[in-house]
């Protein structure tokens, strides 16, 4: 195990990751330097649990200095690897990590870590939940990674007979040199390319998770996603997949047959649920289920916790969150979706006139798709945000008049303007297809404020 007392780690990033990460050097006694673009008065609250620690904290810029002695750099993960510091780091040969890999360098129990463009949350903490009801009397379940808080902050209460379950995104993936044993991923398509630049680089930063695992480790991949299925030539352990269809190949796997989700150990089947325990809208969530019931099936789980932790499961904030019903219109939350393709899921969970709010801060991705779709199932349209002249511009190309379109300076703008144009059984759907950071600090806070907003509409 490292020896932490030895090195001086500059890290990059006062928010949940590196603020834990932080506290977890120190006490094993590191030095720390903390370093943010943001001032102290807009780090108040960040900074708040480390006020009685012996950390520098270098506020408002990020100074080539600071490399000076240090031996190694952590970045958070809204911080870019490309940044002109962590460049830096890398031409003096500082390495390089973040509290994901501190994470699973220390770690004394199996892991399991679930990746892909969309869907993550809500797999992570549906295998969360059957694990934890099929767990051991004296088994820990402990879930975390990229969502509620970073698992660095739990290290030294997990044992090894736990079980650690982590949702993990590409801007950790790409720095980490350690990988799950099950590791799993969802899906890969567009998305984060204002960050990686390429699909491919995007794709090689999400198969990392495959990259490290060893002969005795499993992957899961999905077989109806190209980016994922592609990626099986590089699993170095078992294999299952989940799909819609049954696994070809006698490779071990979910699927979806009249109407029961099924699982396939290669020789036999056995079934796990029907499709109407699942409480989830829209057939992205089902895909979300079949995966879930591979992941915890690798991990040892039996039937009856996959359908104990699936059962009663009615999704997590800000993914197509039921709202509140406003003159016989229902408003949905769906603040997680910051691509367009996760828009365009959302949309195909609605049979009912819909009215979406799209926009926010582009990242680089294609809107043409989901222009197309909008023109089939939307009837209205309230754009918002720094991204609405590219999604106006691709709305036009083939609007046809069949919905309408309002342009919102903001997101109170754009619920007044919908709430103007709904009618009794409309859906208002929130679901940006952009990330937040153009008018707010995450999508977390979007969504809050999204519902806050229609609350005021009573």
């Amino acid at each position: 195990m490292k020896n932490w007392r030895k090195e001086h780690v500059l890290i990059i990033g006062a928010a949940r990751q590196g603020v834990a990460l932080s506290r977890y050097l120190c006490a094993r006694g590191s030095e720390v330097t903390l370093n943010d673009s943001r001032n102290a008065d807009q780090l108040a609250k960040n900074l708040e649990p480390l006020k009685d620690l012996p950390i520098q904290f270098v506020l408002g810029n990020h100074p080539q200095e600071l490399l000076d002695g240090v031996t190694m750099v952590c970045i958070s993960g809204g911080v870019s690897p490309e940044m002109p510091l962590v460049r830096e780091a890398h031409n003096r040969g500082i390495p390089v990590s973040n509290d994901a890999q501190i994470f699973m360098d220390v770690v004394p129990c199996k892991t399991i870590g679930i990746t892909g463009s969309a869907g993550k949350t809500t797999t992570t903490t549906l295998v969360g939940r059957i694990c934890r009801a099929g767990a051991n009397a004296d088994q820990k379940v402990w879930v975390g990674g990229n969502i509620g808080t970073p698992m660095i902050t739990f290290i030294d209460e997990i044992s090894p007979s736990d079980l650690v379950i982590l949702e993990l995104s590409s801007f950790q993936l790409e720095l980490m040199t350690t990988s799950p044993n099950i590791s799993a991923i969802l899906n890969i398509t567009p998305n984060h390319l204002d960050r990686h630049g390429t699909m491919e680089a995007y794709k090689a930063a999400k198969r990392r998770i495959l990259d490290y695992q060893k002969p005795d480790d499993e992957a899961i991949l999905c077989r109806d996603d190209a980016g994922s299925v592609d990626l099986a030539s590089y699993v170095k352990g078992r294999l299952s997949t989940f799909g819609w269809n049954i696994p070809m190949d006698r490779v071990p796997g979910t699927y979806l047959l009249d109407e029961t989700i099924k699982y396939f150990d290669g020789k036999s089947e056995t079934p796990l649920l029907i499709r109407e325990d699942i409480k989830l809208r829209g057939d992205h969530n089902v895909l979300n289920v079949l995966a879930a019931c591979a992941i915890s099936t690798a991990a040892g789980m039996l039937p009856g916790a996959i359908l104990e932790g699936i059962k009663d499961f009615g999704g997590v904030d800000h993914r197509l969150e039921y709202v509140d019903t406003v003159k016989g219109a229902a408003w949905y939350n769906d603040s997680i979706a910051t691509a367009p393709e996760r828009t365009m899921a959302a949309i195909r969970s609605f049979s009912e006139s819909l009215i979406l709010l799209i926009g926010g801060r582009d990242k680089n991705l294609p809107w043409e798709d989901l222009a197309n779709l909008i023109e089939k199932r939307v009837d209205h349209v309230v754009v918002l945000g720094e991204a609405a002249p590219k999604i106006l511009s691709a709305l036009e190309k083939v609007r046809q008049g069949k919905f309408t379109i309002d342009h919102a300076a903001g997101l109170q703008e754009a619920v007044k303007l919908a709430s103007e144009r709904a009618e009794p059984d409309d859906v208002v759907l929130l679901s940006p297809g952009g990330t937040s950071y153009d008018e707010f600090e995450d999508f977390e806070e979007r969504g809050e404020c999204f519902r806050t907003l229609v609350k005021d509409l009573h």
